[in-house]
């Protein structure tokens, strides 16, 4: 007999949020998350406003301050936001732009034909979500100025006094609150690299970055646009020519694409709109490409360079292989799938695009005849080696089809089928290899040991990358294919953890992984299925009492615990207490199995680190620490050393 359920949703169950309060009850609905990301999501959010203004052709200067308190401060020359009284709203304009969801003047073309950010969401949520917010305006002559508390006005719109003459313009300065972020210190690098990315976009802007506290400061200025953007991105490569500009405008679209091929084999396209990263591409990307290959094909028949029985066939992929471009469009009214604006969908852009594109680099290659021959030359090669890779991916597929399960031998899979809730274990070295398949839970873990450093693919070609044994066992366990034939909805586990000793060769064994991964199963990173293993640097040990340490910070907070409630105690040589055994793991062939799960496979008291992919510098670190180019790698090692662990 069916149980009678009493009904108890009634009016009084239905919640209305006013104000900004759905953006403090649910802030990742608006800026994808709290931790770090979400934290510099604010900062663009601001920055986005100050670009509008540039697009508009009222402001060439942004200045963004990160201050000593861990406030953000970012200044423009614009217009400055309307402060006069709001004629449904009945209050300043500012303070309505500050406190409402979707009021801006994004929506209205006679004051910006283009824009980025939220549509008017941007700002109001920055405000939100801020432990303060203060914001001063300077126009028709005023400074104006308001304060707000987690996003609420503490008084009305007032009056600073007088501006400079001709003197206009936006500063923001707001404090995350420390009751929403997990994270609330800014990292400099993260947001120059957007700011250097913005201004390689706007060529008119001056955007000037500064880091108070680390006394750190950047200045961009690229008077070369987009051109310079693919210098930038080509550093690391050696260029077979000076980049390639097309600029017009077509069907009322404004385009920009800058670019160039090199020896390198990887292709490297970036593509927006608005001054948006489309990292998912759309309809202008789709234009570019067809348009590439088109005419590129076309003109190699017409010259001779390919002949018509020839047993060479060039595709798109040949024709992008050391490709490396920005296409940058304007659409007055932009249409992108889904809430994260990573894919353009105007079906206009493509055709505006596509024939831009194929009049300009007609005429390119009519007017350069040996640049043009030594791009197909390089065109051809790549399709040779597409061939050969064809013919390796065939026979691993024929030699797994006579193998048990289609699986490499040394893989211990696990015993559930369903991919989202498996997980596979790349392990370095078949010691730690042994340990992990004793120590694992097997009904939803498998492993796989691999041997030694596996073959940097950023020097290889595909047919030599798919020859080598530990790649091919890898692409077998997953199961999803490789390069252009990857699906990662086909493969077969939901995680892919790579497990390496804390030393030098484990995290070089840890970069060539990834190294593969970017370069031939990128859509498994995208996706959010990728993640690096934290194994414990120390174990601490006092009587029957034992701790593991994951960084020296914890090693030095426990070690203080074992010290005692403020009793001077004894100390052996290297600092620790008398009683209080240190270990410091090399590796983890070091562990034995109980020891690895409990500290590094139990999901319950794990730390894995996500992979994920974070703007244009991916590609670029890739390249200067795996390529061939001595001096960057140089210059980035040098860089960065402060941040190593040297006790390894």
């Amino acid at each position: 007999m069916a149980k009678t359920v009493e009904n108890n949703y009634t009016a009084k169950n239905i919640n209305i949020l006013k104000g900004l309060e759905a953006v403090r009850k649910r802030p990742a609905m608006y800026i994808g998350d709290v931790s770090s990301r979400g934290l510099h999501h604010l900062v663009n959010e601001v920055v986005d406003n100050s670009i509008d203004e540039a697009l508009a052709g009222y402001n060439d200067t942004i200045n963004v301050t990160i201050n000593k308190d861990g406030s953000v401060t970012v200044e423009d020359k614009g217009r400055g936001i309307p402060v006069d009284i709001h004629p449904v709203e009945k209050r300043s304009a500012l303070e309505v732009v500050m406190t409402v969801l979707h009021a801006g003047g994004k929506f209205d073309k006679d004051s910006y034909k283009v824009s980025g950010g939220l549509h008017g969401v941007g700002v109001s949520v920055v405000n939100a979500l801020s432990e303060w917010c203060k914001v001063e305006v300077k126009r028709d002559g005023e400074v104006f100025y308001q304060e707000y508390r987690t996003g609420i006005p503490t008084a009305p719109v007032k009056k600073l006094g007088k501006a400079k003459r001709n003197e206009t313009g936006t500063v923001v300065t707001f404090k995350p609150d420390e009751e929403i972020f997990k994270v609330t210190k800014f990292n400099f690098e993260t947001l120059a690299e957007r700011m250097r990315e913005l201004a390689y976009l706007n060529k008119t802007v001056t955007i000037t970055i500064r880091d108070e506290a680390e006394n750190l400061e950047e200045k961009f200025r690229f008077k070369g646009g987009i051109v310079e953007f693919v210098k930038y991105l080509d550093e690391t490569r050696t260029p077979f020519h000076k980049p390639i500009f097309i600029e017009g405008e077509k069907d009322g679209v404004p385009v920009e694409i800058a670019f160039e091929y090199s020896d390198a084999y990887s292709e490297n396209i970036h593509t927006y709109v608005n001054n948006i990263n489309t990292i998912e591409g759309g309809t202008h990307l789709v234009g570019f490409k067809t348009a590439l290959t088109r005419t590129f094909n076309n003109y190699a028949y017409k010259n001779n360079l390919i002949k018509e029985n020839s047993k060479i066939s060039l595709t798109g992929d040949d024709f992008r292989e050391g490709l490396t471009a920005v296409v940058s469009v304007k659409v007055m009214e932009p249409q992108f799938e889904g809430q994260t604006k990573t894919k353009l969908g105007n079906s206009e852009v493509k055709s505006a695009v596509e024939t831009l594109v194929g009049e300009k680099l007609s005429e390119y290659l009519e007017e350069n005849p040996a640049v043009a021959r030594k791009i197909i030359d390089k065109c051809k090669r790549a399709a040779e080696a597409r061939e050969a890779a064809r013919k390796a991916r065939d026979l691993i597929r024929r030699k797994n089809a006579l193998d048990s399960m289609n699986l490499p031998g040394k893989l211990a899979d696990c015993s559930i089928s369903d991919p989202e809730h498996c997980e596979i274990y790349i392990v370095e070295g078949d010691s730690a290899g042994g340990s992990a398949k004793q120590g694992r839970d097997r009904r939803f873990q498998a492993i796989l040991p691999i041997k030694g450093k596996i073959l940097n693919v950023e020097k290889a070609k595909i047919n030599k990358i798919l020859e080598n044994t530990e790649i091919r066992a890898m692409i077998s366990a997953i199961g999803a294919g490789v390069g252009p034939d990857f699906d990662p909805e086909k493969s077969r586990y939901g995680k892919v953890i790579i497990m390496t000793d804390a030393d030098v060769d484990g995290s070089h064994i840890r970069t060539l992984l990834l190294t593969f991964l970017y370069r031939h199963m990128k859509e498994l990173i995208a996706t959010g299925r990728v993640y690096i293993a934290q194994p414990p640097l120390y174990k601490i040990k006092k009587g029957k009492e034992e701790h593991y340490a994951y960084d020296d910070e914890e090693r030095d907070r426990i070690i203080k615990r074992f010290k005692g409630n403020g009793k001077s105690e004894e100390l052996d040589e290297d600092g620790t207490p008398k009683g209080v055994t240190l270990s410091r793991y090399k590796g983890l062939g070091e562990m034995n199995p109980e020891q690895l799960w409990e500290t590094t496979m139990n999901p319950e008291t794990r730390t894995l680190l996500q992979v994920t992919l974070e703007g244009v510098e991916t590609n670029k670190i890739f390249e200067t620490l795996m390529g061939d180019q001595v001096e960057p790698r140089r210059a980035w090692i040098e860089k960065h050393a402060k941040y190593a662990n040297l006790d390894i």
